[in-house]
């Protein structure tokens, strides 16, 4: 039974985590986190994530619950994740962390406090993202820079960072390919008299609308063809599954840096 504390507990992907994690059977919730002017503050996390009374109450600090957690799972935001991740490597509690949006220094931190706790860090934890990754960077190194690629991105009206940390991936999946950089490659939408086209380019683009839950389209686009990679999220829950799964295989690694392929080679 694999013991989970929910940070960003009140949030989209918050609660769906507490009702899936509540209806696994490999599963216990321990604690469910907010921050501290939440007014769900002290109500049952169950009643929050819609499953009923769950005898969680929902908390704004791990301080008094690390040590009955075998793992905590972090969906929130970049400087809150920091802080949850600091208090996990102090409580020796593994963490998944499903935040996107971090800055380089903050990469450079979830990195320090892996060498003391295992660590996940995904942009994306579903397993169909993690298939589309493996096909990208075999068709960006088959195809080469002949084939010129965009990358457009789709999610809800208030997603809050731009591209999403799952294009950025891609994104870096395909400039590793072709033996580039994303930073040396990346054009952010274009605008005006941008003039031709590079074979280097790499087109990144974001829509903002509605209630989008996610979607990712690589396009290639050769002369007389084009080659378009879609993936498509229907629901929050295959984000959440794989969250859950990614938490039940790091409980017990070594500490480290892992990522969702980690996951998938194991099983």
């Amino acid at each position: 039974m694999t013991r989970i504390v929910v940070t960003g507990a009140t949030g989209r992907m918050g609660r769906r985590l507490i009702a899936l994690i509540h209806s696994d059977p490999h599963c216990t919730l321990v604690g469910a986190i907010t921050h501290a002017a939440h007014d769900a503050l002290g109500r049952d996390a169950g009643e929050i994530a819609g499953v009923g009374t769950i005898n969680v109450p929902v908390s704004s600090t791990l301080a008094d619950i690390a040590d009955k957690a075998d793992v905590l799972i972090d969906f929130s935001v970049p400087s809150a994740s920091l802080d949850h991740l600091l208090m996990a490597r102090e409580a020796g509690v593994a963490a998944v962390i499903g935040t996107t949006g971090f800055s380089a220094a903050a990469r450079e931190a979830i990195a320090d406090h892996s060498q003391h706790i295992p660590c996940l860090l995904a942009p994306n934890m579903s397993l169909g993202i993690q298939v589309m990754l493996q096909l990208l960077r075999q068709a960006a190194a088959l195809l080469g820079t002949g084939y010129d690629i965009e990358v457009l991105e789709a999610h809800h009206r208030t997603k809050v960072d731009a591209p999403s940390g799952t294009a950025v991936h891609m994104g870096e999946i395909l400039a590793e390919a072709r033996q580039q950089t994303l930073a040396a490659s990346a054009v952010h939408g274009r605008q005006g008299q941008v003039g031709k086209r590079s074979d280097a380019e790499i087109g990144m683009h974001a829509i903002r609308g509605g209630d989008i839950v996610g979607e990712h389209t690589v396009i290639f686009a050769g002369i007389g063809e084009r080659i378009e990679l879609i993936h498509r999220s229907q629901s929050r829950d295959n984000f959440v599954q794989g969250a859950i799964r990614a938490a039940q295989w790091l409980v017990g690694q070594s500490p480290g840096l892992y990522g969702m392929e980690d996951v998938i080679r194991a099983d």
